[in-house]
């Protein structure tokens, strides 16, 4: 299991690691459930990065969080995060939970050399983050058919796909928000299983 700023895994004992990965966490912060999450992506060979932005703090509800994260600033959160790449080589994949994907995305658009994103239950609009998503980076947008967060991201995502030939989007259905996450209340375990699939089968081929 992760720790705070955490690191796991570095290969398996048989020798390659497959993908490097830096995964930021959602609004409630770095839950067991996320953490999980990066074990099960550890589990296959890669080597996954899970800073933890929040400082230890984790909350019941995503309002909390949303008010930890205003109280802090979102600027002082991102730069949490660029520190967190800064420590890292430049060959990356950048993934994100929600909130996370807004410093996930940002750095892939930023940060020269990304080999991939995967944003989960976000997207937001290429052109906050200086316009055309880079050439060749192959990337996957996860989210609720229903979700009333990701409703608002939709038509980003959907701009992203059409101008990205190496983009996918994937809609589940149902509302619920971070459904990925084990540890929360909108958990769903069949939508979380075939998330976790195609994360997978994506990361063995970046």
């Amino acid at each position: 299991m992760s720790e705070g700023a955490g690191r796991i895994g570095s290969g398996d004992e048989r020798g390659a690691i497959m993908a490097e990965v830096l995964l930021f966490h959602h609004i409630q912060g770095l839950t067991d459930g996320v953490r999980l999450f990066a074990d099960e992506l550890a589990g296959a060979g890669h080597t996954v990065h899970t800073p933890d932005l929040f400082d230890g703090h984790r909350f019941a509800s995503i309002e909390e969080g949303f008010a930890y994260a205003q109280d802090v600033g979102f600027d002082t959160l991102g730069a949490r995060g660029d520190a967190a790449a800064e420590e890292l080589g430049a060959e990356l994949v950048y993934t994100g939970f929600s909130f996370g994907v807004m410093i996930a995305q940002r750095l892939v658009q930023t940060r020269a050399g990304a080999r991939g994103a995967v944003l989960m239950y976000s997207c937001i609009p290429v052109s906050e983050f200086g316009g055309a998503w880079p050439d060749g980076v192959p990337v996957q947008i996860h989210g609720k058919a229903d979700d009333e967060f990701f409703a608002e991201d939709l038509p980003a995502a959907r701009e992203l796909v059409d101008a990205a030939p190496a983009a996918e989007l994937f809609l589940y259905p149902g509302d619920e928000h971070l459904f990925a996450d084990a540890s929360l209340p909108a958990y769903d375990p069949a939508a979380a299983a075939v998330l976790t699939e195609r994360v997978q089968e994506f990361l063995a081929r970046v």
